[in-house]
């Protein structure tokens, strides 16, 4: 098979990325490891920054989205028994949208079927080649046959256990991490949100989020040490938990159901450098992680996204390399604010079991100075509605 981008990984990236480069007479096809049903099964966030809203409604993909997505213009800060909102609208003028990544997925799915465009599902032993030549080539195996695409680019959309990260040497590569000593575990339940808009609770026994998917379904966090097993929390458990970490108000509302989704996540910050090898481009989860904390791990795939676009359509339009040559650096710049951003919001809204009581005050002071302050609130506003590309 000849095709000029060959796109390993069909979660939102690559789908995004190839709807965009299909809408500009890019030829492309996607691989994909697991089945169309199981990448659909995926529970992942559902936060949506306006310049990822923008690209869905340019990938012709982001109808649904405006129909049944939730704007919200702030957020709530819990902590001392009190809450405080952070006005989005108010402070810079924007929104984001709450709209579940599984919706987006499926929304990108059906685009892409519209539009006739190839998704090669349960490709199996994917390995990458001859990315360092200008005639790289992607083999598979399906149903027992060993299949290979001639490409000219390859984008590895594949996330952080994908081949593509994999397939660039050693020596290239520079990884930072830190993981974080705890982990959030979440339930998804068909009961109203406790609030119009999520709920970021700091507290002694540890973090809370009360979050949504839609008026009528919410999803809801506790901060849970590593070692927990999702088995030893039951649903009661879980709820006498989640209402030590809230404030009065917030306990009156929420309505206990049982759980239809329940897991354990645990939070780490990694980024890989460069996101470019050869002909070989990384994107989203591929290369870089962020803890949940800040709302951009969907949000940053799709600024890398839209990086590559840009850079694939000059190169084929205007016979260009610029963009491609400039793609890592340029995505990089953008993922380490976020990265900065979501440290940020998770040091200061978690309990650390080696903290002092000097880092609690330190703690408390900095929330305290945060809603106090116009200044603090808008660079908060700015970066959690999200940053230009």
């Amino acid at each position: 098979m000849r095709t000029q981008v060959a796109i390993i990984g069909a979660g939102p990236s690559g789908l995004l990325l190839g709807q965009l480069l299909a809408k500009h007479g890019i030829d492309n096809v996607i691989l994909e490891r697991q089945t169309g049903e199981y990448v659909l099964g995926r529970i992942r966030a559902g936060v949506i920054e306006k310049g990822a809203a923008d690209l869905l409604d340019e990938a012709g993909c982001g109808a649904r989205m405006h129909r049944e997505g939730l704007i919200h213009d702030g957020i709530e800060i819990s902590f001392g028994g009190a809450r405080h909102r952070i006005n989005f609208k108010n402070l810079i003028g924007k929104s984001v949208i709450v709209y579940g990544q599984t919706e987006i997925t499926r929304d990108l799915m059906d685009g892409r079927a519209a539009i006739g465009a190839q998704t090669i599902y349960e490709a199996e032993d994917v390995s990458l080649h001859d990315i360092g030549t200008d005639r790289p080539k992607v083999r598979y195996s399906k149903d027992g046959q060993t299949h290979e695409i001639e490409c000219d680019f390859i984008a590895g959309c594949d996330g952080f256990h994908g081949v593509s990260r994999k397939s660039i040497p050693a020596e290239v590569l520079k990884t930072f991490e830190r993981v974080y000593p705890f982990g959030w575990l979440g339930i998804l339940v068909d009961k109203p949100p406790v609030s119009d808009e999520l709920i970021y609770a700091n507290h002694e026994r540890g973090f809370a989020l009360c979050s949504m998917r839609s008026p009528t379904r919410s999803r809801l966090y506790i901060q849970c040490r590593l070692d927990d097993k999702v088995e030893d929390w039951s649903d009661e458990a879980f709820y006498e938990e989640l209402k030590r970490r809230l404030d009065d108000e917030a306990i009156k509302r929420l309505q206990p159901g049982p759980s239809i989704e329940k897991s354990i996540a645990p939070l780490r910050s990694f980024v890989a450098e460069p996101m470019r090898h050869g002909r070989l481009f990384l994107a989203g989860d591929a290369a870089h992680i962020v803890p949940p904390t800040g709302a951009k791990g969907l949000n940053l795939a799709a600024s890398d996204v839209y990086y590559l676009w840009q850079a694939l359509v000059e190169y084929y339009k205007r016979q260009s390399p610029a963009g491609i040559n400039a793609y890592s650096a340029r995505a990089l710049s953008r993922v380490w604010k976020a990265e900065r951003f979501s440290w940020w919001m998770t040091s200061q809204l978690h309990r650390f079991p080696e903290s002092s009581g000097f880092d609690q005050k330190i703690q408390r002071s900095e929330l305290e100075y945060l809603v106090s302050s116009q200044a603090a609130m808008t660079a908060l506003a700015e970066n959690y509605v999200g940053l230009p590309y």
